[in-house]
């Protein structure tokens, strides 16, 4: 069995700044909806942009949501996860926002994303290990 080691919080935040696709988990009625985004980092806390739709609603209702990011790191192989929970809010326009970011947040999808919602997490977790090498 492969060891996993348990990530500190400085070191999770360090991969997330390497990542630029998370998912962002929010509760919708009975379900569970779970959304692709592309983010930043900002000052303890995670940003994304979203339009009008399923994830702007949920959002707005300023619930505590699941943030998760990983990746298979290419220089060691090794595989990392690093979830974050916390309460979102929503931020109208970016110069709304208190703790601006250094950069812009591109999209994959390129219709109007004009809303920001930041995720500021009170649990930070991380896990790093060697994936099986079993496994094709």
């Amino acid at each position: 069995m492969n060891d996993i080691e348990d990530l500190g919080n400085s070191t999770c935040w360090s991969l997330l700044r390497q990542t630029p696709v998370g998912r962002i988990a929010l509760q919708g009625g009975d379900d569970i909806e779970v959304f692709p985004v592309n983010f930043v980092v900002d000052h303890g806390s995670v940003v994304f942009r979203t339009g009008a739709g399923t994830k702007l609603r949920l959002a707005e209702d300023g619930q505590r949501a699941t943030f998760e990011a990983d990746r298979v790191d290419d220089t060691s192989q090794l595989v990392w996860s690093v979830v974050l929970k916390g309460p979102v809010a929503v931020v109208r326009g970016r110069s709304a926002i208190v703790d601006t970011f250094d950069v812009d947040i591109s999209t994959w999808h390129a219709g109007p994303k004009p809303t920001y919602v930041r995720l500021t997490p009170d649990v930070v977790t991380g896990r790093r290990f060697a994936p099986d090498p079993q496994l094709p």
